[in-house]
């Protein structure tokens, strides 16, 4: 690998790391809010992925791979010679008389498991939506360096679904 003393840059995907250099970091978020929108707009822009993850920040690239199954690419982050870039897919299946969208993580595509599920209630002149993600991205560095990485990547990703949320909220006429 060359001098000990030198970080060898990120890989894209974990794919060629061996296990000893992935740290793999858990993620767990949730969301509660409410929107001026009715409920079949709400469901109608959730359920369809594309539409859906147009408001997501970030993603350089969303692959439709069939039978309810996407594949995300996101932007790459670092610099030209240390970078990494999260790649997964899940398979989505909605169902409009729950008022639910759920997904989950697809095996052996990228280097990140993905998946949760949105909940979504008619209000009395409001609609109430509920987003649940859970997940583990595999970053390409020696375990040593997981107390400082660990949280940096649950930071910025924490960050790109609260924007996410934000761009929804507007989208849907905002909040009540």
């Amino acid at each position: 690998m060359g001098d000990p003393g030198v970080m060898p840059p990120l890989l894209s995907t974990c794919s060629n790391t061996p296990p000893n250099m992935a740290i793999t970091v858990d993620i767990d978020l949730g969301y509660e809010f409410n929107v001026k929108a009715p409920i079949k707009e709400v469901f109608d822009v959730l359920s369809d992925v594309p539409t859906s993850v147009s408001h997501f920040p970030k993603v350089d690239k969303l692959t439709d791979l069939g039978d309810g199954i996407y594949q995300w690419e996101m932007e790459k982050v670092g610099t030209a010679q240390v970078n990494i870039q999260t790649v997964y897919a899940s398979k989505y299946v909605s169902n409009r008389a729950k008022g639910t969208v759920d997904w989950t993580p697809v095996k052996d595509i990228g280097n990140a498991q993905v998946g949760g599920n949105w909940r979504i209630k008619d209000q009395k002149g409001a609609t109430a939506i509920t987003l649940t993600i859970q997940g583990q991205v595999m970053v390409p560095l020696p375990g040593l360096m997981k107390m400082v990485v660990g949280p940096v990547v649950e930071g910025e990703f924490e960050e790109l679904v609260e924007t996410y949320v934000d761009n929804l909220i507007d989208r849907f006429g905002g909040e009540v």
